[in-house]
């Protein structure tokens, strides 16, 4: 593990963790941008949303390809990512373009499994995320893209980001109980 956190990768998540504030205040506070249509708020922000998405793509794939992987990496990057999807659900479910209960499942599957994720690393057990966690990190992501944009489909996908969402919740909460049985 490479001991430079002052990388690419650490770089990338660091924007995103940016760009996530700004894309909520393009979607609740619209009466700071008086004269510019809403729908131009929304290209706005699903504008930061894509490039702060790939920021998500390019940290990881470089961290892993150059070995720039380091410890901040491991929770800056999750925490960015957290921040960018809280952003984008709750100004999404504030606009009243997305379930309440649906965001209510997914944030609080996110809450209780970073808190797992906390006990896992005081243990010593390694908490790389999932294929079914990035796969509902896409998902999400997808979801979130198709509610800014008001396309057909988006409230479904917002449905399918959340039972995966909730299932890989179950995985972690898995391998976390099998992880402690067996070390006694």
């Amino acid at each position: 593990m490479k001991s430079n956190i002052l990388n690419i990768p650490n770089i990338l998540a660091f924007i995103r963790l940016c760009l996530a504030p700004i894309m909520f205040i393009l979607l609740v506070n619209r009466d700071w941008f008086n004269g510019i249509h809403y729908s131009w708020l929304d290209y706005a922000a699903a504008f930061i949303f894509v490039v702060a998405s790939a920021t998500d793509f390019f940290d990881g794939y470089i961290a892993r390809t150059f070995n720039q992987i380091t410890t901040l990496g491991k929770i800056l990057d999750p925490l960015a990512d957290k921040m960018l999807t809280l952003a984008g659900f709750l100004g999404l479910m504030m606009l009243d373009r997305a379930s309440p209960w649906a965001i209510y499942l997914i944030l609080t599957r996110e809450l209780f499994i970073t808190g797992l994720r906390v006990s896992a690393v005081s243990q010593g057990m390694d908490i790389a995320a999932s294929l079914m966690g990035k796969i509902k990190t896409v998902v999400q992501m997808i979801a979130i893209g198709f509610l800014l944009m008001e396309w057909p489909f988006a409230n479904l996908i917002l449905w399918i980001a959340a039972f995966l969402t909730i299932y890989s919740g179950y995985e972690y909460v898995r391998d976390f109980f099998r992880y402690n049985n067996s070390q006694g």
